[in-house]
């Protein structure tokens, strides 16, 4: 809720990314990331940001009812629940692509294994072949020597 509504009183005041955050002193990738919501600002940032909307704490943070009074306590307990969300998030993101990697380098782990297997086997059944092919021409050279 709390990227949805500073996006949307980004643009309800005509103000671009790089416009809001030049007014907050960050760069325009951190309101990006805010307006994603893949990070969240902090307390202090927040207050500034709702003094630059003209609006309260409560309401950038999605209050069904604006607050008259909301004090600081509330502001960073509400911020804390959003970043324990946040960053449950991004675990569960880590995990898949860590079970992804897994299986990819399973699969080419497996597949190595089958080429130096196959190798294997070619160069024992050329060996053997040579081996025979030997022992045909000795076989017949000695057979060729003894019969006259």
């Amino acid at each position: 809720m709390l990227s949805e509504n500073i996006k949307a009183l980004r643009r309800a005041r005509g103000l671009s990314q790089e416009d809001l955050a030049s007014r907050l002193h960050v760069v325009r990738q951190t309101v990006s990331k805010w307006e994603k919501g893949l990070s969240v600002p902090d307390a202090d940032l927040l207050q500034k940001m709702a003094e630059v909307f003209e609006t309260d704490v409560a309401s950038l943070l999605g209050a069904p009812e604006p607050e008259k009074t909301t004090d600081f306590a509330t502001v960073v307990q509400e911020l804390a629940h959003i970043n324990a969300q946040l960053a449950e998030k991004n675990r569960r993101s880590r995990r898949i692509w860590r079970a992804i990697a897994g299986v990819l380098i399973g699969l080419a782990v497996a597949y190595l294994l089958l080429i130096v297997l196959s190798l294997t086997a070619f160069r024992i059944y050329s060996y053997e072949d040579a081996i025979e092919i030997d022992t045909y021409s000795t076989e017949t050279v000695i057979e060729e020597q003894v019969i006259p």
